[in-house]
């Protein structure tokens, strides 16, 4: 009545603008992520808080977080043993914002990646987005080495069993039973932080 409406509330036969309308509608919906953090340089279970709380100032919202494990270093094998993380994160931001926000939290925190797989003061990735398939230069999800990587999966399935790989179609509880991976990966006890926001 008098006026064209919201291009948002038009929905007409064509298919092309449902399409565009569904489209518009995801864009402002929020996203599961699922992101794994590790440390192995300084005060590895303080350096992994500390970057829990830099997330809460980008966009992100901390829902649950895994136990703590310390891991033993694969492909660089001289150095350090790790503590990791998995967490589930909600978030509005897009996958690329999302991931140029962990890069900006490891730079803020002091991290340098001076060796290819070498040591961090924190290391950021996201394994899973919604169920997206993204890969560009950038940016690959879900993240091409997480069904080979014990360090990223028992986390993991921890708090997500069944967060699911968009591409293969497993689960996280059955890539970790399939992972050719084995690499030492405990439980480490930190003073009962663990698991913790």
């Amino acid at each position: 009545m008098g006026g064209p409406k919201p291009a948002a509330l038009v929905i007409n036969d064509g298919r092309q603008s449902r399409e565009a309308v569904f489209v518009a509608a995801a864009d402002c919906l929020k996203q599961t992520a699922y992101l794994s953090l590790g440390s192995n340089v300084g005060d590895r279970a303080r350096n992994l808080r500390d970057a829990i709380r830099a997330l809460e100032t980008t966009g992100v919202h901390v829902a649950r977080v895994s136990s703590l494990y310390e891991t033993e270093p694969v492909d660089y094998l001289d150095q350090a043993w790790f503590l990791n993380m998995a967490i589930e994160a909600e978030t509005e931001l897009g996958a690329l914002e999302l991931l140029r926000a962990l890069r900006q939290i490891e730079t803020q925190m002091g991290s340098k990646k001076v060796i290819a797989k070498g040591p961090r003061l924190i290391d950021m990735d996201i394994l899973l987005y919604g169920d997206q398939v993204i890969d560009t230069p950038e940016l690959q999800v879900p993240h091409p080495r997480m069904h080979l990587r014990r360090f990223v999966l028992e986390p993991l399935a921890e708090i997500a069993p069944n967060a699911r790989h968009p591409v293969s179609g497993l689960t996280a509880i059955e890539m970790l039973a399939r992972t050719p991976d084995n690499s030492a990966v405990r439980k480490f006890d930190d003073g009962g932080s663990s698991g913790r926001l």
